[in-house]
């Protein structure tokens, strides 16, 4: 959304706010009076709310219209901005790419490493498996 949009929705906004409130107004003198002051009240507090709304973010809106944090706005980039942002989007995910195949390759590696030393070891693979085997080990450790 551009600048001009944004304050238009905030005008939108803000006259549909007012003209239900007119709405909400014009029927309450039919109300006790007890009833008119707890809507007054919350209409206060509402109001009070809008203004905590509007007052946080009145930096952001005074950031985007000065064009962002470095200040070049989204336009200010042009052609080379684009690529440059996609060449980086694209170093990104390449990086990913290398680092998963890589872990991939290095897990792999130990697992064949391990795979090997049980097949080569003079015991065979089931006595890992017995629990009696693991308690001998345990205790002559």
């Amino acid at each position: 959304m551009n600048k001009q949009s944004t304050e238009l929705s905030l005008a939108h906004t803000d006259a549909l706010g007012r003209s239900l409130a007119a709405r909400l107004s014009a029927g309450t003198e039919a109300l006790p009076h007890d009833v008119r002051e707890r809507l007054r009240a919350a209409r206060e507090q509402a109001l009070a709310r809008r203004r905590e709304v509007l007052a946080s973010a009145l930096p952001v809106r005074q950031a985007r219209a000065a064009g962002g944090i470095t200040g070049l706005g989204a336009r200010a980039l042009g052609l080379w901005g684009g690529v440059a942002t996609a060449l980086s989007g694209v170093a990104l995910v390449s990086g990913l790419v290398a680092i998963h195949f890589l872990h991939n390759e290095t897990r792999a590696r130990q697992i064949a490493e391990v795979d090997a030393a049980l097949l080569t070891d003079d015991l065979p693979p089931a006595a890992y498996a017995d629990p009696g085997f693991l308690a001998f080990l345990r205790r002559n450790d």
